[in-house]
């Protein structure tokens, strides 16, 4: 491929996903317009970016609450998470007996747990941190421990027979290895801290001056305010893609000079 090829493809890349965008929105807009769709029923796009327009600062300020509990949870749940993938590879036993616990949290519905997790720590925001949190490990957790697993055993047995310690293995083998496979899982685990968030957010029902963007949804539709309830989700969506964007850079940064996942792309 041509250099004139590649940066057309590049472009096409980034356009595609706009193109589609305004695609939808466009047919959106000519439908609710077409059949005359009541807004408290579903807003066309131009209601949704004038309330976004009008209701800037309310939502603006929820959402930094909300990006704010998913950021401190996923920070919790990658630096948790890999101690524990460190841990589970150094023994087998270990791995198995824990294993079915860290599965355990990821199959409990967070709604069911939630609220006890709520009740047991005082404070709301650290309830709702924990809370993403158990939404947000268990990829960290299976995909780094898989990471670490998938050595070559030649390059094991090369390591042993120089006389590799086991923290020489473990740094200069293993978690190398491991990095493609982490990155994979922090993509996902970065939108399950949102999704985390919101949800914690729901099930406590907070409001006041530190409400998140859940609060913020639940009154717009007890209030039937739809144009508003839009507006958050638009809002959550954004920062969803974002919280992907910057896990997707990491990964670029730090794979894209030697593996070939990242390779690949150029």
């Amino acid at each position: 491929m041509s250099r004139f090829e590649r940066k057309a493809a590049d472009r096409w890349r980034y356009a595609a996903p706009v193109i589609v965008a305004i695609a939808m929105l466009a047919l959106w807009q000519a439908l609710t317009v077409a059949y005359d769709v009541p807004v408290y029923l579903v807003p066309s796009p131009l209601v949704v970016a004038t309330t976004l327009v009008t209701d800037w600062s309310l939502l603006v300020a929820s959402l930094g609450v909300t990006v704010s509990i998913a950021l401190y949870a996923l920070a919790i749940a990658v630096a948790l998470g890999v101690a524990i993938s460190l841990v589970f590879v150094q023994s087998r036993w270990i791995e198995t007996a824990f294993t079915p616990y860290v599965v355990l949290l990821q199959v409990t519905p967070i709604v069911a747990i939630a609220p006890l997790i709520i009740i047991w720590v005082q404070d709301t925001r650290t309830a709702l941190v924990l809370c993403a949190v158990v939404v947000a490990i268990f990829p960290i957790v299976s995909d780094t421990t898989l990471g670490l697993r998938s050595v070559d055993p030649r390059l094991i047995d090369l390591f042993r027979m120089n006389r590799a310690t086991r923290f020489q293995l473990l740094w200069r083998l293993r978690i190398p290895s491991a990095l493609p496979y982490f990155f994979g899982g922090l993509r996902i685990a970065s939108g399950l801290a949102l999704i985390g968030a919101v949800v914690a957010e729901f099930v406590a029902g907070t409001g006041g001056q530190g409400a998140g963007l859940a609060y913020q949804i639940l009154m717009a539709g007890i209030q039937l305010n739809i144009p508003r309830l839009f507006a958050a989700l638009v809002l959550i969506t954004l920062a969803g893609v974002a919280f992907y964007s910057v896990a997707l850079l990491l990964s670029r940064l730090a794979l894209g000079h030697w593996h070939e996942s990242e390779l690949g792309r150029r």
